[in-house]
C-alpha cells in the first residue's frame, strides 16, 4: 500500500464525524502546502509496539537532537486522538509561540508549544489554523 492509500485507509477508519472533519482538514493542508510530501506514520515502532497515534505527515522538516544526528520528519502532522483532532507545527523553537499568537483567535482548541488540539472542525476558525501552519514553515525555513 502506497502512502496516499495508507492516508485514505486511516482517514476513512475514523468514526463520524471525525472522518468528515479529518477528510477536509487533510485537504485543506494540501491546498496550504501544495506540491508537499506525504508521511504516514502507523504508529509502531520498530518492535510492532504502538508508541503513539497513527499520523499523516506534510512537508519535510530536519530534526537536530542534542547528540548532533539529524532525522528526515514531516513537519505538519495531523493525527485524531480519543477526544478529537491533532495538528502538529514542528520546529518552532519558541514553545510559547502557537499559544501566544493563535491561541485567542483559534476557537474552542487546546493549544501547546507545537500541538493545536480541538474536538471537532466547527470548533475552530479554519483560517487561523491555516495561518499557524504557514507561519510554522516560514520559521524553519525548510518544506
Amino acid at each position: 500500500m502506497n502512502i496516499t492509500e495508507q492516508i485514505e485507509t486511516y482517514i476513512t477508519s475514523q468514526p463520524e464525524p471525525k472522518r468528515s472533519d479529518m477528510e477536509e482538514l487533510h485537504r485543506f493542508i494540501l491546498q496550504v502546502l501544495p506540491g508537499c510530501k506525504l508521511w504516514f506514520f502507523d504508529g509502531k515502532n520498530s518492535e510492532n509496539k504502538t508508541v503513539s497515534n497513527p499520523n499523516i505527515g506534510y512537508g519535510f522538516y530536519t530534526i537536530k537532537y542534542a547528540d548532533g544526528k539529524t532525522r528526515e520528519f514531516y513537519q505538519i502532522g495531523m493525527s485524531a486522538n480519543t477526544t478529537g483532532i491533532s495538528i502538529y507545527i514542528l520546529g518552532i523553537e519558541d514553545k510559547t509561540y502557537l499559544a501566544q499568537t493563535y491561541g485567542k483567535e483559534i476557537g474552542k482548541a487546546s493549544v501547546s508549544g507545537y500541538c493545536i488540539k480541538f474536538k471537532n472542525l466547527k470548533d475552530i476558525n479554519i483560517d487561523v489554523l491555516g495561518a499557524a501552519i504557514r507561519n510554522g514553515v516560514e520559521i524553519t525555513g525548510e518544506n
